[in-house]
């Protein structure tokens, strides 16, 4: 009686009960429940009849649009993976990505096609391009796929067991690492998210936060298991936002720092006439107290912080409200918003532990590393055993970031282990960025640390070492690097300085860096 733990099921249970029910908006579409997955079940079809079967990857790249949002469900129920890509990325990076997936298909918005038609002699593997918006020679039209198709597709035996997709972190490496995210994982991320955050049918969820990302915080399923309304938002800004809520009647919505920060000083004219009482997750860098506090205080809006990484589905921590915390006075409230919280109730052990392995002391102040083990940690990398082994070890998922546990028992981060910069919602390698600069003929030496921005949550910043008798400007350099890598990653200040503040044995600082301690002198 046992039937597997997948988002499908997500699916077919709205197909029964929300058949009718508005299940999607984008720009002039319109698209009830019955009709959504009508046509999910007709690309079904195109993508079996081009050959797709289980276990195939299926890549992606296109903004939070209707064939974006499908494709969750089209490729995944014929048990083939689905691979979204961050469209931000530059070009390298999708044919990297695309290759080391082994995609057959990809499925690209019109915005990219030229940049992914240019790599296609680099990708051999692929059988079948499609443009998801847009017409390009040499390329499937999807409209005219779905059009064509009949709704019946043959639908295979799927276990828990099995990925549902494949997501590309961004850059705690030079290079993407494939997250394997299971149906069991991205399931039960979904259960332990309503179990903490409301949604119902009637509620309208406004796509504020990239589907690729996390594939959506897994949102792409969890709107649809209670039927509420996925409202597409194509460009994100808060303008935007606030003319879906009015327009819309948007109640839910993930906001990433940048997001976050951009509603929270959004000007008071833009404020006239939205509703109270919408619903916000964030996540990301995390945010500030006040930034918290000026969106439930200006808005009449509740925030929420939640905590995770790709490779834990993503969801491993939530900022649990108790009405012991209704009872602090506002300021206090948002201090303890701004923390990472507690455990959900389906993500597994959470505890920060020391360099032995040990659990850290709930003062408040002890700095340990964030570890988990449970139902959400991803299956591994895909293709890249070394770095699972790194990542997972003696029984737990190793996040990385650094963090106290305050006596309540709420994890707060206060640095983070690898210097990875979070830069509205995007990971960051510094080593990355540290190593395009340093392609530059007058760059001598180079270190790129995270430093606060008020858009982005924090912005690279580069310390460059120039040659002797070499000279550069700040605009110089971030050009050179806008043309080798996404233009997220460029530095947002460079800074030029005579040394670099070093340990004994050679290794920067990059604390020091990030003080502005008076041991770095400035040219």
């Amino acid at each position: 009686m046992e039937v597997a733990l997948s988002p499908l099921e997500f699916a077919r249970r709205a197909r029964r009960i929300y058949a009718r029910r508005e299940a999607l908006v984008d720009q002039g579409l319109r698209l009830t429940y019955e009709e959504f997955f009508a046509r999910c079940d007709r690309f079904s079809h195109a993508l079996q009849a081009l050959g797709v079967k289980p276990g195939d990857r299926v890549a992606t790249i296109a903004p939070n649009t209707h064939a974006q949002l499908e494709s969750f469900y089209s490729i995944p129920q014929i048990g083939a993976i689905s691979v979204p890509i961050n469209y931000r990325l530059s070009q390298d990076d999708f044919a990297y990505i695309i290759d080391h997936s082994g995609a057959v298909v990809v499925c690209v918005h019109e915005d990219y096609l030229d940049a992914v038609d240019a790599l296609r002699s680099r990708l051999p593997q692929v059988r079948a391009f499609i443009a998801l918006e847009g017409t390009k020679t040499g390329w499937h039209d999807y409209e005219a796929l779905i059009d064509s198709s009949p709704p019946e597709y043959d639908a295979p035996a799927i276990a828990e067991s099995d990925l549902i997709s494949i997501n590309y972190t961004s850059g705690t490496t030079a290079r993407p690492k494939g997250v394997m995210i299971t149906h069991r994982n991205a399931y039960l991320n979904s259960l332990g998210t309503l179990a903490h955050w409301s949604l119902k049918p009637g509620d309208r969820y406004l796509w504020t936060l990239p589907m690729f990302h996390a594939n959506g915080w897994t949102f792409v399923w969890t709107v649809t298991s209670k039927g509420a309304t996925h409202l597409c938002l194509r460009r994100v800004d808060a303008a935007n936002i606030f003319e879906k809520v009015k327009t819309e009647r948007a109640t839910h919505f993930c906001a990433a720092p940048t997001v976050l920060i951009g509603v929270a000083n959004a000007p008071p004219e833009a404020l006239a006439g939205v509703p109270k009482g919408v619903r916000l997750l964030t996540a990301g860098a995390p945010p500030a107290a006040a930034t918290i506090e000026r969106v439930e205080r200006d808005l009449g809006w509740h925030v929420t912080q939640v905590y995770g990484l790709t490779e834990t589905a993503p969801f491993i921590a939530i900022c649990e409200e108790t009405p012991e915390h209704a009872q602090l006075a506002e300021g206090e409230q948002a201090t303890i918003k701004a923390r990472q919280g507690v455990e959900l109730v389906s993500s597994g052990e959470l505890i920060v532990v020391d360099s032995d392995g040990k659990e850290v002391p709930h003062d408040g102040s002890t700095m340990g590393e964030i570890t988990v083990r449970g139902n959400v940690v991803m299956a591994g990398y895909y293709n890249d055993p070394a770095e699972t082994e790194k990542a997972i070890r003696n029984g737990r998922f190793h996040t990385g970031d650094a963090a106290v546990v305050h006596e309540d028992g709420y994890v707060e981060i206060r640095d983070r282990f690898k210097d990875v910069i979070i830069s509205g919602g995007e990971n960051i390698s510094s080593v990355e960025v540290e190593g395009v600069l340093l392609r530059h003929p007058s760059i001598q030496e180079v270190s790129v640390v995270g430093m606060p921005h008020p858009k982005w949550g924090e912005a690279p910043h580069a310390f460059v070492v120039l040659k002797p008798e070499a000279r550069a400007t700040e605009r110089e350099l971030q050009d050179f690097a806008r043309t080798h890598m996404a233009h997220f990653k460029v530095p947002q200040w460079i800074s030029f300085v005579v040394d670099l503040p070093k340990t004994a044995t050679g290794k920067i600082q990059k604390f020091a860096l990030r003080k502005g301690r008076s041991a770095i002198s400035s040219q």
